[in-house]
């Protein structure tokens, strides 16, 4: 079982559309194989930082979705509304 963080910053501007297109990401995701569940997370002492934590049986089902066409077009979406490259990062449980 493996654990993503995926950070993004937002300005407060634009963190309503963040939020819808974050509400996409995962209606997309729902029944994909080997998703287990995905949690989305507002940073209390940084302002505008949006933390999706996404559960998954395994690295392998993780890389499918990652590679997507539908991932990446939603994703796309969302590094154009932040200007910036989101950050991943991926944990194994011990």
């Amino acid at each position: 079982m493996i654990r993503i963080h995926i950070r993004r910053r937002v300005s407060e501007d634009n963190q309503q559309s963040l939020m819808k297109l974050i509400h996409q990401m995962r209606s997309a995701i729902v029944g994909n194989p080997g998703y287990v569940s995905g949690e989305t997370l507002k940073r209390t002492d940084q302002p505008g930082e949006i933390l999706v934590v996404s559960k998954w049986q395994s690295h392998f089902y993780w890389k499918q979705w990652h590679a997507s066409r539908e991932r990446e077009a939603l994703q796309a979406d969302i590094d154009g509304l932040l200007g910036e490259q989101t950050q991943y990062e991926i944990y194994e449980y011990e």
